[in-house]
């Protein structure tokens, strides 16, 4: 990936951010811890990876997309949005009673959602089925699901585990959000869900293990991903959350709290002068 292309994903991560936070603020309520963590993923996933058109998003040849950790919508919302799915201007009606913009995604009434999500372990499970689907099918498309590292405490992601590695689905690709922190904690102290990467590979799947912020890590990482044959690939990413925003970084308390006036302007005003 040349230096230029890498600045413009950079450029994209950080809208995408300002409409997270923009999102959640005028919400008042939301996620924004780990929907900030996921953005560079996000951006990479959706602007330079996926086979999709915003013009056709129920195309049957295009790639799939499930946010398993499915309360950090802000960050789907935002990333469809600033990739043409509908525009920018609704993200601010998060949340609202007659917004489409629901808390959790929802597939029915979100263009480029392509399954509801919010009870943990359902969209890995989900995102199974569709790779599966593709197999028998003879498809070619690939599909992608963000499962967050407090999710991985829920026993139906292992079950689709066994699912995904007993099937040998080779055109799935899971990313771990690894940002240490989940509502009540960190998640070594709620109930410690790692070694990741040991259990993964215990299971059958292929391992990558990188900075979720780092670019040429993130696309190498899914490089590889696709030439792995006869088995699903696991991409640990490891993040922080509440990347880019000062005072949310690395704070269980933006968990699931949305910025007050005063927060949300001084969090714009540093995601700005990010824009490189």
């Amino acid at each position: 990936m040349t230096e230029a292309r890498i600045i413009e994903l950079k450029n994209i991560a950080n809208k995408i951010r300002i409409g997270i936070i923009d999102a959640t603020h005028a919400a008042k309520c939301g996620h924004p811890g780990g929907s900030l963590s996921i953005a560079d993923i996000m951006a990479y996933v959706y602007f330079e990876k996926m086979n999709i058109d915003p013009k056709a998003p129920k195309a049957k040849g295009r790639d799939r997309f499930v946010l398993s950790k499915g309360h950090t919508a802000p960050a789907l919302y935002s990333t469809l949005a600033h990739r043409g799915f509908f525009p920018v201007e609704d993200l601010v009606t998060l949340r609202k009673i007659d917004s489409y913009l629901q808390g959790h995604p929802d597939m029915n009434k979100v263009p480029g959602v392509d399954m509801s999500t919010g009870s943990l372990g359902l969209g890995i499970s989900a995102a199974c089925g569709m790779a599966l689907a593709g197999k028998i099918d003879g498809k070619d498309y690939r599909v992608y699901t963000v499962i967050g590292d407090g999710e991985s405490e829920e026993g139906q992601v292992w079950e689709a585990s066994m699912f995904a590695c007993h099937y040998k689905l080779d055109n799935l690709c899971v990313i771990l959000d690894l940002n240490g922190l989940q509502i009540d904690g960190p998640i070594t102290e709620v109930m410690n869900p790692t070694p990741h990467d040991k259990k993964f590979e215990a299971f059958g799947f292929h391992v990558i293990t990188i900075d979720g912020h780092d670019f040429n890590a993130i696309e190498a990482a899914f490089a590889e991903a696709e030439s792995v044959k006869g088995k699903p690939t696991v991409i640990i990413a490891k993040t922080t959350k509440g990347k880019g925003v000062s005072f949310m970084e690395n704070s269980v308390n933006w968990h699931g709290a949305a910025p007050n006036d005063e927060q949300h302007a001084v969090a714009i005003k540093e995601l700005n002068e990010r824009f490189i």
